[in-house]
């Protein structure tokens, strides 16, 4: 089946791409590995040219690749280019500091004739959503390029455009051929690609269930993997919190790609002493964002990436409704030709309704009341995901406190949470393992090699 991208906005056909066939893609996995004999000879310094460089590259097509961006996926043209330019920060600080950060060590307390070393491990398949198609593939294939492994990107059938894009990036610069590929393989060429001994380790982004699928495959092929997958973050906002500063957060944080981001605000846990002043502020503040042309640079909401993904949470909510949340904003799709969904707002929100318990993937917030602190930690934690989190005080010591106990990947105090190319980055429980960004994504793929003597 050939892949096809769909403008979300309008619901026109952009372009169609054939797949791939099996030799081609046996072809693209050893010219990758070709590849790889020499860029892991090439110094950091020349690594490190060759992100420079493509950072460059990415600022000056930015208004290029975020339009494409934003008719392959909704994103709101602004969202987009700060995508662009995100995916370009990548770039600079793994080449600012690579070098360091994969120095050889001597470890405290080994043999004084020890050292650590950092090698690359070879060949790296990246299997890719399509919510960031820049950000995430950059995200993962930076760190791994600059270690000196190349890259297999297997993107998703909607951002086809997206991911050959980003391939002649890497062309036009005059990478070596087969540094970073684009797989159109259809997901039964998946457990082979794992399995084919040219390959050396698996990173996917996605949902939780494609993850256990795929960390499967890797585990019976003994390759290393990375993880990062659902979210259904916990934002608690107590009963000392700024609230006008935490609804605006909130608002923010629960909207931004319209709603499709695995970190974005998901679950509002709000003690009962402010509750429905929060809402007010909440439902004020989202109600207030502009919805429509994801092309128009003051819309702050588009539609969602797929019919499919519209169907899903609306029925999402209904279900929730029908469990014994109530609407106090939105709740079903708007009318038109794309695939937009009404912001939302549910207020009494519990365990076992879907809104609790799943993971919306579009822009629709979930209120659920907790008597305390202690009671609004322990619905933060009821849950099978663990990817990020937020505090809302102004007690800084409170928070620290807080942040301890929340069963997370990230947690930020008084902020909404985002990944930052110096900081690790990824889950717990259903949410994945492994991280990514910062020194410990840049030795996700390297062998750790221990030389004595």
């Amino acid at each position: 089946m050939p892949f096809v991208s769909l403008n979300p906005a309008t619901r026109r056909p952009i372009a169609t791409y054939r797949t791939h066939s099996h030799q081609r893609i046996s072809d693209t996995v050893e010219l990758a590995q070709t590849a790889f004999l020499e860029w892991r000879e090439k110094s950091f310094a020349i690594r490190a040219n060759r992100l420079r460089l493509i950072a460059r590259m990415l600022r000056s097509r930015r208004d290029e690749l975020a339009a494409l961006l934003t008719a392959e996926v909704g994103k709101p043209i602004a969202q987009s280019r700060a995508e662009i330019e995100k995916s370009a920060l990548a770039c600079d600080f793994f080449a600012k500091h690579g070098a360091r950060l994969l120095a050889p060590e001597r470890p405290p307390g080994g043999p004084k004739n020890s050292r650590v070393f950092f090698e690359p491990l070879g060949v790296v398949l990246a299997i890719m959503p399509w919510n960031f198609p820049f950000w995430q593939t950059f995200r993962a294939a930076v760190p791994a390029l600059m270690a000196g492994n190349t890259f297999l990107l297997k993107p998703a059938p909607n951002t086809a455009g997206c991911a050959l894009a980003i391939e002649k990036l890497f062309r036009d610069s005059g990478a070596p051929a087969g540094l970073l590929q684009m797989l159109l393989a259809e997901t039964d060429a998946v457990p082979a690609l794992i399995a084919d001994d040219r390959v050396r380790a698996v990173t996917l982004t996605g949902s939780s269930r494609a993850g256990k699928t795929v960390a499967a495959l890797a585990g019976a092929a003994m390759k290393p993997g990375v993880f990062e997958l659902g979210g259904s973050d916990a934002y608690l906002i107590l009963a000392d919190a700024d609230l006008d500063h935490a609804a605006e957060i909130c608002a923010q944080a629960r909207l931004v790609n319209s709603g499709q981001s695995c970190i974005a605000a998901k679950r509002f846990i709000v003690v009962r002493r402010v509750r429905r002043e929060f809402e007010r502020r909440l439902v004020a503040r989202i109600a207030a964002r502009r919805v429509g042309d994801p092309t128009d640079p003051s819309t702050d909401v588009g539609p969602l990436a797929r019919a499919d993904l519209r169907d899903h949470l609306h029925e999402q909510v209904k279900r929730s409704v029908r469990r014994g949340a109530r609407v106090l904003l939105g709740g079903a799709p708007r009318l038109g030709p794309g695939f937009f969904y009404a912001p939302t707002v549910l207020t009494d929100v519990r365990a076992g309704m879907p809104a609790f318990d799943e993971e919306l993937f579009g822009p629709v917030a979930a209120v659920i009341a907790a008597r305390d602190e202690t009671e609004a930690i322990s619905l933060a934690n009821d849950s099978i995901y663990g990817l990020g989190a937020a505090v809302f005080t102004r007690n800084e010591r409170r928070a620290q406190r807080i942040a301890a106990q929340l069963e997370a990947g990230c947690v930020f105090i008084n902020d909404f949470v985002r990944s930052d190319p110096a900081l690790p980055f990824g889950g717990v429980k259903q949410s994945g393992y492994g991280r990514e960004l910062g020194e410990w994504g840049l030795r996700s793929f390297v062998n750790v090699k221990t030389v004595c003597g």
